[in-house]
């Protein structure tokens, strides 16, 4: 491989934008197979992008949360030019994330307005379609400005291997030869996005009731334990042994593997939405506080719940009127309505076995 051979993709710090990216890789794949990428990631999403098939190289970066750290990006920038880039796709818009592939004299630095990055992005895209999806949005930098995306876009496409599933299910005594639910009622962005844990609590032990030898796990990070002990201590009777908090136990990386394997996931809108929708599996998404249109499901059977209040989406991390209606009037039934049709041919598997 000659010198500028390479293209560097800086990626998004949140998990489902790294997720919402990687259409953008399969674009840029095809107009240059010859040619490798590297993603230079956060490490809290480094294990999406061990699951995408375009990235050639996945460089961890070193700088802290909210710093300039100015001197440490102008000695990382060093180490990328060694590398030889033809180009870099900035898919931050802030400026600090700018700076790296500009200090770097990376040739072709492409990405959106952002904060004042004239100069350090020199091929400049502007969003003229506020609020679109994200999927679009990303990809569309494979296209110069004002280039149309040609026809419809493929969706997000994460890949987990049959034998990483098959430890990580023995590792936490998950019977994968038995149904698996998985449910995420956690949130990084804020509680504005989460349904109620007494509504999960309540649907769970329908699921249990409804799908014989069922196993429900909850799954998030350690700040979601909390709310999926709530979960659990709201499933009424026995349906509780059936039902596994498995919140801040399990990694990412362990989270996708038993997420590839579930037969539904419900999910607020989080990154393990996005990561169970790129993995094709049935989803049924509940959006509150933020717009689904934005953010939307793209596997084959993906159910979205939205009540669409006047007030919603806010966009806020709290309730800003106090009320939380947007989840709090999504009904356990309503939920279990666009559920249950996903269920159908689990129960039937399961009744066989």
């Amino acid at each position: 491989m000659t010198e500028k051979d390479r293209t560097l993709v800086i990626s998004p710090n949140w998990i489902g934008d790294a997720v919402m990216a990687q259409p953008l890789l399969r674009l840029l794949k095809q107009a240059h197979p010859e040619r490798a990428i590297d993603v230079l990631a956060p490490p809290q999403v480094v294990p999406v992008w061990r699951r995408i098939q375009e990235a050639d190289d996945i460089l961890v970066t070193p700088f802290r949360h909210r710093a300039l750290q100015l001197g440490e990006r102008w000695r990382y920038a060093r180490i990328l030019k060694e590398r030889g880039y033809s180009d870099a796709y900035v898919l931050p818009n802030t400026l600090k994330y700018a700076l790296i592939p500009w200090l770097a004299r990376i040739p072709r630095r492409v990405g959106y307005k952002g904060e004042m990055r004239y100069g350090m992005v020199n091929v400049m895209h502007h969003d003229d379609k506020p609020r679109r999806s994200m999927v679009p949005f990303y990809a569309a930098l494979a296209r110069e400005p004002e280039v149309p995306l040609p026809g419809k876009l493929v969706r997000p496409y994460l890949v987990v291997g049959g034998e990483e599933t098959e430890q990580v299910g023995k590792r936490f005594g998950v019977d994968l030869s038995r149904p698996l639910v998985a449910f995420a009622p956690g949130a990084e962005f804020g509680i504005a996005k989460r349904w109620p844990p007494a509504y999960y609590g309540a649907l769970a032990a329908k699921v249990v009731d409804a799908v014989p030898g069922v196993q429900v796990v909850l799954l998030g990070s350690p700040n979601d334990r909390e709310t999926c002990d709530q979960v659990v201590r709201h499933v009424a009777g026995a349906a509780g042994a059936a039902v596994r908090n498995l919140a801040g136990q399990t990694s990412l990386d362990d989270a996708i593997a038993l997420l590839a394997r579930a037969s539904a996931v419900v999910s607020n809108d989080s990154g393990l939405l996005h990561i169970a929708s790129a993995l094709n599996r049935p989803v049924v998404a509940l959006y509150g506080s933020t717009d689904p249109d934005y953010a939307p499901p793209l596997s084959e059977v993906a159910r979205t719940v939205s009540l669409r209040l006047a007030c919603s989406p806010c966009r806020k991390r709290e309730c800003p009127l106090g009320h939380h209606d947007c989840m709090n009037k999504m009904s356990v039934e309503r939920v279990w309505s666009e559920l249950v049709p996903i269920l159908v041919p689990v129960k039937g598997s399961a009744a066989r076995a």
